[in-house]
């Protein structure tokens, strides 16, 4: 990816599933930031996994993290990359809403403030209200604001704690 147009994404990443060949959760995470990182993306940071109960009827736990991603994608072409990422990993985004996956990966914030379409809002709507998503992204993007509350991560997260 080159430097012409470069953007920065906070992207949480989540897994409650065995992947074959890959592993548990957690292992699932690690090999998605090298996913990440050989379809062209730079990795800035990534924060320390944390496990989170889960939300909807899945009854297995989650494995949460979060990463800085830099490359020259705009928001739609991020999203269609990471949700190639999830395919590749075995992600089915049909079914019921909520349920066990192998990968997800969503798009928190960016560097170009809010960004709506039918596809895809930035920021993701619910970030503002999961611990399992703004405890990791307060770990490597303390500073980062949420362009409708103007809030830091930092701050989101501290009114969660």
């Amino acid at each position: 990816m080159g430097e012409a147009s470069e953007h920065h994404y906070l992207v949480a990443l989540g897994s409650n599933c065995r992947v074959p060949g890959v592993g548990a959760p957690r292992a699932v995470l690690a090999a998605a930031v090298a996913a990440l990182a050989e379809s062209g993306w730079e990795v800035e940071a990534v924060a320390r996994v944390i496990d989170s109960a889960p939300v909807g009827p899945s009854l297995r736990r989650y494995a949460n993290g979060a990463a800085i991603i830099t490359g020259d994608l705009a928001p739609p072409d991020a999203l269609e990359n990471l949700q190639d990422i999830e395919h590749a990993f075995g992600r089915n985004r049909r079914g019921q809403r909520w349920r066990s996956r192998t990968l997800d990966l969503d798009i928190v914030l960016w560097s170009g403030g809010a960004w709506h379409t039918g596809e895809l809002a930035i920021p993701h709507p619910l970030f503002r209200q999961r611990a399992f998503v703004l405890h990791p992204a307060a770990e490597i993007a303390p500073h980062w604001h949420d362009p409708v509350t103007h809030l830091t991560v930092r701050q989101l997260a501290a009114r969660l704690s």
